[in-house]
Order: C-alpha cells, then structure tokens, then sequence
C-alpha cells in the first residue's frame, strides 16, 4: 500500500469510521471529515505532478474511492464530485484556468463541484449554450449538483445547438442569473446536499471554459466507463460484510461466519472481473460482458447489505444503525451514473435468480 493510501486508511479508521452515522445526518460532522481529507492533500488525487500531484495511478485512485465508500457513503459522494472536477479540468483544454485552479484544488484552497448529468438525458437539452463575444451565455436547468455549502464553484456541461457541450465553471452560490432549489430530501446521502440549479442568460468567460467535447461525448464515456462506479458497489458491499462480521462477533453463530466467507469470496471475486474489465481494452471484455460485472458490483452491493440488516435483527431498523445507513447507500449505487443498458443489466440479473 502506498503512503497516500496508507495515510487515506488511517484517517478513515481513525476519524470517520466512528462517526458515519452522524456525517450521514448532519452536514457539519460532514464538513469536518472534508476538511480532513483537505488537509492530508487528499483531495486532488489525480491531479498531475505539475500542478502538485500526486496523480495517483487508476488502480491505487479506485482503491481509494473504495476504501471512502466502506466508510461513509455521504463522504464518498461528497468528494468524488471534486475529484472528478480536477481530473476533468487536468485533462481540459484551457491551460490558463489549469494553472489558477489545479494547485489549489488539492487542499480546499479550491473546491469545485460537477453538474453534467444532464447531457445523458434524450430530449431538448435541460440547459444550454450560445457563444457570444468573449464566451458563452447558458440558459436553463442542472436538476443535479452535489455539495451545496461545501463547494464555491461547480463545473457545469451545456449545450451548442449542434449539439457540442461546453463546459465552464461557474459559481455554486446565487448569483445574478444563477438560483438553487431547496436542498433535495433524499433516502440516502442527504447530507452532501443536492439541488437543482436554474440559469438565466448566464454569462461563462472563455477564461471559465475548461473545454468542450463533441455532441454525444458523454454517451461514448460511458461506454468506456462502465465499471467505473462499480467500486463504489464493492465499497458498500465490504460495508455490509463489516457490519455481518460485527453481529458475528456479538453472537457467535457458525451460519453467520459462513454467510460472510461465501459473500466475501464472491466480492472477491466480483472485483478481480472488474479490474480486469477496466483495465481490459474492448477486444479482451465485450461491452455486454462489462455491463454483466457492473450489474454483479451492484446486486453485490444490495445483497451484502441485506444480510447486515438480516444479521442485525431489529436494531437495523434503527436510522442510527450503521446496517441501515449501508442499506440506503446500496440504493444510491444501484442508480449512480446509471444508463438504460446498466439498468437493462440489472433487471435481467435480478429477474433470473428464480425461487
């Protein structure tokens, strides 16, 4: 283990661990365990060296991501929005806006959220751009952007009429032309704080626009990124199993030890397939055979939570349980960065299980 990982796992033990349950309730806990990530540079892990570094490799970044998502499910939602926004920025075509933004990004002298999930959705785009001298002007809606309060700016994607996105970053406070709906009341990972965001002929400097890519970009990112998000689902899935391991603690049961061998085994394994389907290139695992192991990571996620809950007995009913928060954060991974072919995945693994 790196010294990057090492120092993300004791901090995690150490300081999060103990106070998951809180951070899943209250923004403030949250804000705290933030600001520790902040101040071990742990924020930019894939920022490149000349703007700081470390730029972790994939595998160590996706271990990491993993080890956040055993801990606490509202912290991993929290700062994998900024992680994104440094590796999307680094890989950006405004060198300027690198240089202003990149060294800073891995301390909270920068935080910045994302919203573009909207470019996935079929349909007159939800928010759009239209060049004009100096830059864009943006109308319209973002329906999703995590870390209201956390964050001071969000890199939004809107778009051209011939269907090219543009992203630019604009601020994640009101401002003339930018409002922010309520915080949205959610059955998990409430905390990070979602809203929607509604821009009225905004106006984006070129010196705020990171880059743009081709219209339908996002949908050929997903392709690639199938299992991306899969370690997220092994994350919950070990949190389960934590949970399973403690009750198995509490009440010696050898059917308690069995469920957590036979179910570590199969994470085991799950994630071993999508290493491989990560790291694979489209010749070594088939697209369809990617989105059977993101569908695996998930019903995973879902069932190792469960037999927290089943361990658990009545306790898990409880809001301040730890199998209940678990339980709730499988329902985000289920849906995160879902597309109909993932969701397609999903329902035809669920559906075959049979009596």
């Amino acid at each position: 283990m790196s010294d990057i990982l090492a120092s993300a796992a004791d901090f995690l033990k150490e300081s999060v661990a103990p106070h998951a349950n809180v951070m899943d309730q209250d923004r403030e806990a949250l804000r705290v365990a933030l600001s520790g990530l902040c101040d071990r540079g742990l924020m930019a892990l894939r920022r490149p060296a000349q703007y700081g570094g470390p730029d972790l490799g994939e595998a160590e970044f996706r271990a990491f991501q993993e080890m956040v998502a055993r801990t606490s499910g509202s912290l991993a939602f929290l700062q994998t929005q900024h992680q994104s926004a440094v590796s999307l920025i680094a890989k950006g075509e405004n060198e300027d806006l690198k240089q202003r933004y990149l060294p800073l990004m891995g301390d909270g002298q920068k935080l910045v959220g994302i919203g573009f999930s909207q470019l996935r959705r079929p349909g007159p785009p939800l928010l759009r751009a239209e060049r004009v001298d100096g830059g864009y002007v943006l109308e319209g809606e973002v329906p999703w952007i995590t870390g209201f309060g956390f964050y001071a700016e969000v890199l939004v994607g809107a778009s051209l009429p011939d269907g090219v996105a543009v992203f630019g970053i604009v601020p994640f406070v009101p401002s003339d032309g930018i409002r922010f709906g309520d915080v949205m009341r959610l059955a998990a990972m409430e905390s990070p704080q979602t809203v929607s965001a509604n821009l009225e002929s905004f106006f984006v400097p070129d010196s705020q626009v990171s880059f743009t890519k081709p219209s339908g970009w996002i949908h050929e990112n997903d392709l690639i990124n199938i299992t991306i998000q899969g370690f997220f689902a092994i994350g919950c899935a070990l949190a389960g199993l934590d949970v399973l391991a403690r009750a198995a603690e509490r009440r010696p049961a050898e059917f308690l030890m069995d469920a957590h061998r036979q179910l570590g085994a199969e994470v085991l394994e799950c994630r071993a397939a999508m290493v491989r389907a990560q790291d694979s290139s489209t010749e070594d695992m088939t697209t369809e055979e990617k989105l059977q192991v993101r569908a695996w990571a998930i019903d995973l996620a879902v069932r190792c939570a469960h037999a927290g809950v089943a361990a658990s007995s009545g306790a898990a009913n409880s809001i301040h349980h730890d199998a209940q928060r678990v339980y709730r954060e499988a329902l985000v991974y289920t849906v995160s960065a879902q597309t109909t072919p993932i969701m397609k995945a999903t329902l035809e693994r669920l559906a075959r299980r049979g009596r």
